[in-house]
């Protein structure tokens, strides 16, 4: 290895870090909801709160970030899907039509699946600033597919969970059982 190669690939490790950082950070907050689906059929409401928690924060970020406003106006919106849904569980009561009750649960449903990777990729620009600018399209794209990747895989484990967790493995983790789950080998 020549001298000037050497600083190349330190150069090189110091911007992988942060992606590995971002890609790990993302898969760490996608994977439960997503397993939470696919085991008991629905993302848990603190889940849900988690991303109104976050994306709110996110919100008024966009809001006072010094950016032209356009931009910022769609984002702000987007943003904005976790605290429609919490505002139409107020307003629409349970014993409702059904289709005020559908559409709250397309509002949440746009909150999770739209919500969750939007507020990610704003709070990694809020970490990262120059995240769009420094980063080539190629590893952006790494990263959502690791991240969707994981999502899917977790969704899937969660379909299946009855073939390598028991009951217990639930209840002692403080979870609820799953329908389906299979029960401990010495109950």
């Amino acid at each position: 290895m020549t001298a000037s190669a050497a600083p190349a690939d330190e150069q090189h490790r110091r911007r992988d870090v942060p992606v590995g950082v971002v890609m790990v950070g993302m898969v760490a907050i996608a994977w439960w909801p997503a397993f939470t689906l696919g085991a008991w059929g629905e993302v848990f409401f603190d889940d849900i709160l988690a991303l109104w928690a976050a994306s709110t924060a996110a919100f008024v970020f966009v809001l006072v970030e010094r950016r032209p406003v356009g931009g910022r106006l769609a984002r702000a919106f987007v943003l904005l899907l976790p605290s429609v849904w919490l505002v139409l569980n107020f307003v629409v009561a349970d014993d409702t039509a059904d289709l005020a009750l559908a559409i709250v649960d397309l509002a949440a449903i746009a909150a999770v699946l739209l919500g969750i990777p939007f507020t990610l990729w704003v709070l990694v620009r809020v970490v990262w600033p120059d995240f769009a600018t420094e980063t080539r399209r190629r590893t952006k794209w790494l990263i959502a597919l690791v991240v969707l990747g994981v999502a899917v895989t977790s969704f899937v484990l969660g379909l299946n969970q009855e073939h390598f967790l028991t009951c217990s493995d639930f209840a002692i983790s403080g979870n609820s059982e799953p329908p389906g789950c299979t029960p401990d080998p010495t109950d």
